[in-house]
């Protein structure tokens, strides 16, 4: 039999109208529903109608999480995974789906982590892509006021850390393409420090349960199960960085023949087709992609 891998994408994924096909789906209605009571602002509103909130990380987290959910949701209606995984924020939904937490549970997190990194000031991140790897090694030494933030595949990266760390990272490193990224922090930085330690006493007031399912965790692609090593890579995520090239490359380790997206774009299949070969990629970016039988 197939084994199947879902995985989850982060903040930059989101779109307008998201989640917006589910509103005549009687599950969908209840979460909406239960995420307005507990978030105090409405997603079907936000996604809708006001693209500006959509990217502010106070709202575009908690958006994410829920339609995520949702599809995945109806997903496991017809299939179940093998191994999940999530981009930054989609560890969330990954945990949620492999039974760590409760939906509810979830939820709470992830808008406590938006309010924490929305208020963070003061850093800077930008992308990279067709670069030097070795090079940039190089060059984030030179700079130790800088980390690599995501190492999403073998030609693209996020780095992050003070404004002048990051640009002189920008003017030192030859790569095709260098982008300042839209965010009001350093993400995935130790500039996150002081957040991770505010978000840690909030994890620490949650029951982790053993995963369902294995779980590949953003700052240790090994797959696992046990309630406390998920907690602890969860709570050094906001500070660590997202090894994503090296969940694509273990994937097929694991004998995973088939990806699944779950969520709005195609960023991570794109990614994971970029990193290596021989996987089937799917996407469910809406219901309309949901299997039939």
């Amino acid at each position: 039999m197939t084994k199947i891998a879902w995985v989850f994408p982060g903040q930059g994924s989101q779109a307008q109208g998201m989640g917006m096909d589910l509103l005549d789906i009687q599950l969908a209605k209840e979460r909406f529903a239960e995420a307005e009571d507990i978030l105090g602002w409405s997603v079907i509103e936000i996604c809708q109608n006001d693209p500006d909130k959509l990217s502010r990380t106070l709202y575009t987290q908690p958006c994410l999480y829920v339609v995520e959910s949702i599809l995945a949701d109806l997903l496991r209606e017809k299939q179940q995974p093998d191994l999940v995984a999530g981009h930054s924020l989609g560890e969330y939904i990954a945990l949620y789906v492999a039974g760590v937490f409760d939906w509810y549970t979830g939820l709470r997190l992830v808008k406590r982590r938006a309010e924490l990194m929305d208020s963070a000031a003061g850093g800077m991140m930008a992308a990279l892509m067709n670069f030097d790897r070795d090079q940039l090694s190089q060059v984030l030494r030179e700079n130790p006021d800088a980390v690599m933030a995501n190492d999403n595949s073998p030609a693209q990266v996020v780095i992050s850390g003070t404004p002048e760390a990051v640009q002189a990272v920008m003017s030192q490193v030859k790569a095709k393409r260098a982008i300042a990224l839209k965010v009001s922090g350093a993400f995935h930085s130790p500039l996150m420090a002081e957040a991770a330690a505010k978000f840690q006493e909030v994890l620490n007031s949650v029951e982790f349960r053993n995963a369902k399912v294995a779980v590949m965790s953003n700052i240790d692609p090994n797959p696992s199960v046990d309630a406390e090593i998920l907690l602890s890579r969860l709570v050094g995520q906001m500070t660590g960085g997202v090894r994503w090239r090296e969940i694509a490359l273990a994937l097929p380790d694991n004998g995973i023949e088939r990806v699944v997206e779950i969520g709005p774009g195609n960023v991570l299949t794109g990614l994971i087709k970029r990193t290596c070969s021989g996987l089937t990629l799917e996407n469910v970016r809406s219901s309309a992609d949901l299997p039939h039988q």
